[in-house]
Protein backbone atom coordinates (compact mmCIF):
# COMPACT_ATOMS: atom_id res chain seq x y z
CA UNK A 1 0.00 0.00 0.00
CA UNK A 2 1.47 3.32 -1.11
CA UNK A 3 0.27 5.23 1.97
CA UNK A 4 2.43 3.00 4.20
CA UNK A 5 5.57 4.11 2.37
CA UNK A 6 7.27 2.40 -0.53
CA UNK A 7 10.50 1.76 -2.41
CA UNK A 8 11.28 3.06 -5.90
CA UNK A 9 14.13 1.94 -8.16
CA UNK A 10 16.40 4.66 -9.58
CA UNK A 11 18.57 3.87 -12.61
CA UNK A 12 18.71 7.15 -14.60
CA UNK A 13 17.84 10.73 -13.73
CA UNK A 14 16.31 9.70 -10.40
CA UNK A 15 19.90 8.93 -9.33
CA UNK A 16 20.98 12.57 -9.61
CA UNK A 17 17.67 14.40 -9.39
CA UNK A 18 15.12 12.44 -7.39
CA UNK A 19 12.95 15.48 -6.62
CA UNK A 20 11.54 13.98 -3.42
CA UNK A 21 12.64 13.21 0.12
CA UNK A 22 14.58 9.96 0.27
CA UNK A 23 14.49 8.26 3.67
CA UNK A 24 17.05 5.65 2.68
CA UNK A 25 19.04 4.73 -0.43
CA UNK A 26 20.49 1.27 -1.02
CA UNK A 27 22.50 -0.07 -3.91
CA UNK A 28 20.52 -2.78 -5.65
CA UNK A 29 20.13 -4.77 -8.84
CA UNK A 30 17.10 -5.51 -10.97
CA UNK A 31 17.29 -8.72 -13.01
CA UNK A 32 15.75 -9.17 -16.45
CA UNK A 33 16.14 -5.54 -17.57
CA UNK A 34 18.94 -3.32 -18.79
CA UNK A 35 19.39 0.46 -18.67
CA UNK A 36 18.95 1.69 -22.23
CA UNK A 37 18.50 4.92 -24.17
CA UNK A 38 15.44 3.36 -25.79
CA UNK A 39 12.79 6.04 -25.21
CA UNK A 40 12.43 9.15 -27.32
CA UNK A 41 11.98 12.25 -25.20
CA UNK A 42 9.43 14.77 -26.40
CA UNK A 43 8.66 16.39 -23.04
CA UNK A 44 11.93 16.87 -21.12
CA UNK A 45 15.11 16.40 -23.18
CA UNK A 46 13.70 16.93 -26.65
CA UNK A 47 10.61 18.20 -28.42
CA UNK A 48 7.99 16.57 -30.65
CA UNK A 49 9.78 18.18 -33.63
CA UNK A 50 13.25 17.07 -32.51
CA UNK A 51 13.04 14.24 -29.96
CA UNK A 52 15.88 13.38 -27.65
CA UNK A 53 16.55 10.05 -25.96
CA UNK A 54 16.19 9.14 -22.30
CA UNK A 55 16.85 6.02 -20.32
CA UNK A 56 14.33 3.31 -19.69
CA UNK A 57 14.42 -0.19 -18.35
CA UNK A 58 14.21 -2.44 -21.40
CA UNK A 59 13.42 -6.11 -20.81
CA UNK A 60 16.21 -8.46 -21.84
CA UNK A 61 16.67 -12.05 -20.77
CA UNK A 62 19.75 -12.46 -18.58
CA UNK A 63 20.30 -8.70 -18.22
CA UNK A 64 20.80 -6.78 -14.99
CA UNK A 65 20.60 -3.14 -14.04
CA UNK A 66 22.27 -1.81 -10.91
CA UNK A 67 20.98 1.40 -9.37
CA UNK A 68 19.55 2.68 -6.11
CA UNK A 69 16.48 1.55 -4.25
CA UNK A 70 15.00 4.59 -2.51
CA UNK A 71 12.72 4.21 0.48
CA UNK A 72 9.94 6.76 0.87
CA UNK A 73 8.42 7.08 4.34
CA UNK A 74 4.69 7.00 4.95
CA UNK A 75 4.56 10.73 5.79
CA UNK A 76 5.77 11.59 2.26
CA UNK A 77 4.28 8.63 0.41
CA UNK A 78 1.15 10.14 -1.15
CA UNK A 79 2.88 13.36 -2.21
CA UNK A 80 5.91 11.49 -3.58
CA UNK A 81 3.79 8.97 -5.44
CA UNK A 82 1.79 11.79 -7.07
CA UNK A 83 5.06 13.51 -8.04
CA UNK A 84 6.52 10.32 -9.54
CA UNK A 85 3.31 9.59 -11.44
CA UNK A 86 3.31 13.08 -12.97
CA UNK A 87 7.04 12.92 -13.77
CA UNK A 88 7.41 9.37 -15.04
CA UNK A 89 4.04 8.70 -16.67
CA UNK A 90 3.68 12.02 -18.51
CA UNK A 91 3.40 10.30 -21.92
CA UNK A 92 2.50 6.75 -20.81
CA UNK A 93 5.67 5.39 -22.45
CA UNK A 94 6.68 3.86 -19.12
CA UNK A 95 4.70 1.17 -17.37
CA UNK A 96 4.66 1.35 -13.59
CA UNK A 97 5.57 -2.09 -12.27
CA UNK A 98 6.53 -3.70 -8.98
CA UNK A 99 9.90 -5.43 -9.16
CA UNK A 100 12.14 -7.34 -6.78
CA UNK A 101 15.41 -5.50 -6.22
CA UNK A 102 18.34 -7.54 -4.89
CA UNK A 103 20.16 -5.33 -2.40
CA UNK A 104 23.95 -5.23 -2.51
CA UNK A 105 24.25 -5.93 1.21
CA UNK A 106 21.81 -8.85 0.97
CA UNK A 107 18.08 -9.28 0.99
CA UNK A 108 15.50 -7.86 -1.37
CA UNK A 109 12.86 -5.14 -1.50
CA UNK A 110 9.79 -4.78 -3.68
CA UNK A 111 10.07 -1.46 -5.50
CA UNK A 112 8.18 0.57 -8.03
CA UNK A 113 10.16 0.45 -11.27
CA UNK A 114 9.23 2.35 -14.40
CA UNK A 115 9.88 0.08 -17.37
CA UNK A 116 9.59 0.76 -21.09
CA UNK A 117 6.35 -0.09 -22.82
CA UNK A 118 7.83 -1.53 -26.01
CA UNK A 119 4.47 -1.17 -27.79
CA UNK A 120 4.47 2.62 -27.22
CA UNK A 121 5.34 4.94 -30.10
CA UNK A 122 8.26 6.42 -28.13
CA UNK A 123 10.08 3.08 -28.02
CA UNK A 124 13.40 3.33 -29.84
CA UNK A 125 15.08 0.09 -28.85
CA UNK A 126 18.18 -1.35 -30.50
CA UNK A 127 19.53 1.93 -31.91
CA UNK A 128 23.28 1.66 -32.49
CA UNK A 129 25.43 3.77 -30.16
CA UNK A 130 26.48 6.14 -32.95
CA UNK A 131 22.81 6.86 -33.78
CA UNK A 132 22.09 7.44 -30.08
CA UNK A 133 25.09 9.79 -29.83
CA UNK A 134 23.89 11.91 -32.76
CA UNK A 135 20.38 12.26 -31.29
CA UNK A 136 21.63 13.02 -27.77
CA UNK A 137 24.25 15.53 -28.95
CA UNK A 138 21.68 17.48 -30.98
CA UNK A 139 18.53 17.40 -28.82
CA UNK A 140 17.44 20.09 -26.38
CA UNK A 141 14.17 20.17 -24.49
CA UNK A 142 12.45 22.15 -21.75
CA UNK A 143 14.65 20.45 -19.10
CA UNK A 144 17.84 21.29 -20.98
CA UNK A 145 20.29 19.63 -23.35
CA UNK A 146 19.92 15.89 -23.83
CA UNK A 147 23.71 15.61 -23.48
CA UNK A 148 23.47 17.03 -19.93
CA UNK A 149 21.09 14.19 -18.98
CA UNK A 150 23.60 11.62 -20.23
CA UNK A 151 26.60 13.30 -18.58
CA UNK A 152 24.82 13.66 -15.23
CA UNK A 153 23.74 10.01 -15.28
CA UNK A 154 27.23 8.73 -16.12
CA UNK A 155 28.70 10.92 -13.35
CA UNK A 156 26.13 9.66 -10.81
CA UNK A 157 26.83 6.04 -11.74
CA UNK A 158 30.56 6.66 -11.38
CA UNK A 159 30.12 8.14 -7.89
CA UNK A 160 28.22 5.00 -6.91
CA UNK A 161 30.92 2.74 -8.36
CA UNK A 162 28.53 1.40 -11.00
CA UNK A 163 30.13 0.63 -14.36
CA UNK A 164 28.01 0.82 -17.50
CA UNK A 165 30.40 0.42 -20.44
CA UNK A 166 27.77 1.32 -23.07
CA UNK A 167 26.83 4.55 -21.29
CA UNK A 168 30.49 5.41 -20.74
CA UNK A 169 31.21 4.89 -24.47
CA UNK A 170 28.13 6.89 -25.39
CA UNK A 171 29.25 9.69 -23.07
CA UNK A 172 32.64 9.86 -24.82
CA UNK A 173 30.97 9.87 -28.25
CA UNK A 174 28.58 12.67 -27.31
CA UNK A 175 31.36 14.75 -25.75
CA UNK A 176 33.38 14.39 -28.98
CA UNK A 177 30.36 15.52 -31.04
CA UNK A 178 29.69 18.62 -28.95
CA UNK A 179 33.31 19.71 -28.68
CA UNK A 180 34.45 18.01 -25.50
CA UNK A 181 32.26 20.06 -23.18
Amino acid sequence: MISDGFWVFAYGSLLWKPGFEVAEARLGTLHGYHRSFCMTSIEYRGTPEKPGLVLALDALEGATCTGLAYRVEAAQAEETYAYLTARELVTAAYRETRQTIALAEGGTVEAIAYVMDTAHGQYAGALPLDAQAKIIADAIGPSGPNAEYLHNTVAALGKLGIRDPDLEALDRMVRARVGGE
